[in-house]
């Protein structure tokens, strides 16, 4: 079957494995849809790791803002509005510019040399930019969540005697998810949607390895027609959307199981501008 010897050798295109020429000519639908599918698997690994580890510097950055000490809160505050005052595309241009500028050799750093090559490149350098950009955005909604955390929670801690890490780890930190969750779904689907951008950024795929947008951009300009790979790839985000709504919609039951109508799923929101 013509179709299913496309799959074979096209699916894991993206990472390396199968036929490593594009097709040239004789493009066929299933040729798009598997070629477009497998530049998927990177926009799912951007939005993956950037929510992973933008998650944990976001909590960082929400309480570093909320905190009585400037030489914590300002820095804080500056991260935040210039990540949030700034056009995405702009820091993914001003990011490569600068890693570009690194040395080819590395940098020596206590008689070792670091490599540095690899920042260029989109899976890592396209990355640190997405990490950095939703951090910025979700500490905003963390902290002021954390801001909004009833101070009747608070005391009844400090009845319990509750106090420092205790206190933030069961009760701070757990409500601040709750009050948080709903609007920081909102963020990871934006920053899924995100993920496009990297196509049109100025880090370069490895060896024509790239997301769904540049496999979408190679048929469209080979076939001369947009009309059908772009809404090819406009079809796998919006699965890939719904797939992440119903896991945000778990973790929110999970977080909100102790309140009535918990079992209620989330509804989503678009942030329609920003």
């Amino acid at each position: 079957m013509p179709c299913a010897e496309d799959i074979g050798n096209y699916a894991l295109r993206s990472v390396g494995i199968g036929e490593r020429l594009l097709p040239r000519s004789d493009f066929t639908l299933c040729n798009q849809v598997t070629l477009i599918g497998s530049g998927m698997i990177w926009n799912l690994y951007f939005a993956a790791m950037a929510l992973f580890f933008g998650f944990f510097l976001a909590n960082a950055l929400a309480v570093a803002k909320a905190s009585r000490n400037p030489w914590a809160r300002k820095p804080a505050e500056g991260f935040v509005f210039l990540f949030r005052g700034s056009p995405l595309f702009i820091q993914f241009f001003l990011a490569y510019q600068a890693l570009v500028m690194l040395p080819r050799a590395g940098i020596e750093v206590m008689g070792f040399t670091v490599a540095t090559s690899w920042l260029t490149k989109a899976w890592a350098g396209a990355l640190l930019v997405l990490i950095l950009n939703t951090s910025a955005y979700s500490a905003q909604i963390f902290h002021g969540a954390l801001m909004s955390v009833p101070k009747g929670d608070l005391e009844a801690a400090d009845a319990y005697g509750l106090t420092g890490w205790a206190k933030f780890r069961r009760v701070t930190w757990p409500t601040m998810m709750r009050l948080a969750w709903p609007s920081y779904t909102n963020e990871a689907i934006f920053l899924f949607q995100a993920t496009a951008l990297v196509f049109f950024s100025g880090f370069p795929a490895f060896q024509q390895r790239g997301d769904a947008l540049y496999y979408a951009s190679y048929f469209a300009d080979k076939t001369f027609n947009p009309f059908v790979a772009y809404p090819i790839a406009a079809g796998y985000f919006i699965l890939a959307t719904l797939v992440l709504i119903g896991l945000f919609g778990v973790a929110n039951r999970r977080l909100n199981r102790h309140l009535p109508g918990a079992t209620r799923g989330l509804k989503y929101r678009p942030q329609l501008l920003r």
